[in-house]
């Protein structure tokens, strides 16, 4: 597959059948992913594969419930835990909690996600990520430059097996707990839980933006670039 068709294809995929991945394929993708770019090639990511049943009932139920409140924001009208949210959206989507869990579906993606797979957990090694944003007021990203690239890398190895997969941070926002959990030095953050698997049903075009709606010339309100 040439590399423009692998990247106009690889959506995210989180309905998976029940056939089982080799050790020795996830092993290709992630050997294929470690040629991602990072800061300074310190590579700061450390990736957990996770096997143990018990552990993964474990991070579903983190998951899960980080996902009720993310849904509560949705409930509220609101986007969920954006960096610019006021006290009062997050009282709001607060009051939409019972709402969320009611309308939680058995069979869903958060409702079953001790069973993908394939569950990954990557790690970013604080002591070697370069943020230079760290000193910045304003909400902190520029770190992730340094790891997301290598969970893309993930999915496009992935993808060169036939296989589906997502990167989702949902559960981050129960970090404390699945630090514990996986047993995660206070020296590394968690950048996402990453499933895979071979897809029940493959996507075939993705809808994005067009260039022209988020891309200008010299300035952020200039002129519009288009070819």
């Amino acid at each position: 597959m040439e590399i423009s068709e692998a990247l106009k294809t690889t959506g995210s995929i989180r309905d998976y059948t029940d056939e089982q991945v080799s050790d020795e394929i996830l092993f290709d993708i992630i050997d294929t992913a470690r040629f991602a770019p990072s800061g300074g090639n310190r590579q700061a990511w450390k990736v957990i594969v996770v096997k143990d049943p018990g552990q993964r009932q474990k991070i579903r139920d983190l998951y899960l419930d980080a996902w009720h409140d993310y849904i509560s924001h949705i409930l509220a009208g609101l986007i969920p835990f954006s960096p610019l949210a006021s006290d009062e959206d997050r009282r709001a989507a607060l009051a939409q909690r019972s709402a969320a869990e009611a309308i939680s579906k058995p069979d869903g993606y958060p409702e079953t996600l001790q069973n993908v797979p394939v569950m990954m957990v990557i790690c970013a090694d604080l002591e070697v990520l370069a943020a230079l944003d760290r000193d910045l007021d304003r909400y902190k990203i520029v770190g992730g430059a340094s790891l997301y690239p290598f969970v893309w890398n993930l999915l496009l190895a992935g993808r060169a097996h036939d296989l589906g997969g997502v990167m989702t941070t949902v559960g981050i926002k129960n970090e404390k707990a699945l630090m514990e959990v996986l047993q995660i030095p206070s020296s590394f953050a968690v950048a996402a839980i990453v499933t895979m698997g071979h897809p029940v049903k493959r996507h075939t075009k993705l809808t994005r933006k067009r260039v022209e709606d988020f891309t200008t010339i010299d300035t952020f309100n200039g002129e519009v670039f288009t070819n």
